[in-house]
């Protein structure tokens, strides 16, 4: 196992009194792909949060590659990790403006050849001039992932990133997103509600119920032979309470 880029240690996230998130310890390592799955409300997208330095913990300990992290953080850490939402919320622009933009705020314009190549990758070449808001959901979650991919993260937070969207349009997400894993090692966290994604694309499955940590284990594992019963229970798809 790589070292760990996220440390998280008796971290909780309260809002008006009420803990929706506690998490004794996890270890997000270097390079991995690791699945987030659970029920709604399990705290998945409170998780992310913390993880992408939006929101503070309540309580604990979170270090990223080994310094203490917080909304705090240099700049230059926090452009390490990037996050793609359920719903992205894309500039009123083309699709060709979308992809500039990051890289054009921090100083690095995109080279022609590398967004051409992009486009193509994402059977975006089509759409370039075309305004986002006109473009279909799957076609704005393909761009939504080429915008955050074209700034070359460290890190890759996904939450729901193919909910509603057609079986094409999944498969193209997925591809992308372990080919890009297997070329960069780029490490990426996924919360998803599709046990059947979490085993095609990730190394690691982690459980969350009720804000907390239930089980995390290699995929084939937590699947074929977990060791919680809350586990076996999720995975069969029965109501656990």
């Amino acid at each position: 196992m790589s070292q760990p880029m996220y440390e998280l240690a008796q971290v909780q996230k309260v809002y008006d009194g009420r803990t929706v998130l506690n998490l004794d310890q996890l270890s997000i390592y270097s390079g991995e792909i690791l699945a987030l799955v659970g029920p709604s409300g399990a705290g998945k997208s409170t998780l992310l949060r913390l993880l992408n330095f939006l929101e503070p913990a309540s309580r604990g300990s979170i270090r990223f590659d080994g310094q203490p992290a917080s909304p705090e953080l240099d700049l230059a850490q926090r452009r390490r990790v990037t996050t793609v939402f359920q719903r992205p919320l894309l500039l009123q622009r083309s699709v060709r403006a979308n992809l500039r933009y990051g890289p054009g705020l921090r100083g690095q314009p995109l080279p022609e050849a590398v967004e051409a190549q992009w486009l193509e990758r994402l059977g975006l070449t089509a759409l370039a001039g075309q305004a986002a808001p006109k473009l279909s959901a799957g076609e704005a979650q393909r761009v939504a992932l080429v915008r955050a991919l074209v700034t070359q993260p460290d890190v890759l937070l996904l939450d729901e990133p193919t909910a509603n969207l057609d079986p094409a349009n999944v498969s193209i997400i997925e591809a992308i997103i372990q080919a890009e894993n297997q070329r960069s090692g780029m490490t990426v966290v996924l919360v998803t509600h599709n046990i059947f994604q979490a085993r095609r694309i990730a190394q690691r499955t982690a459980l969350l119920w009720a804000g907390k940590l239930i089980e995390v284990a290699e995929t084939e594992q937590f699947f074929n032979a977990p060791g919680r019963e809350e586990t076996a229970a999720f995975v069969r798809g029965d109501t656990v309470y």
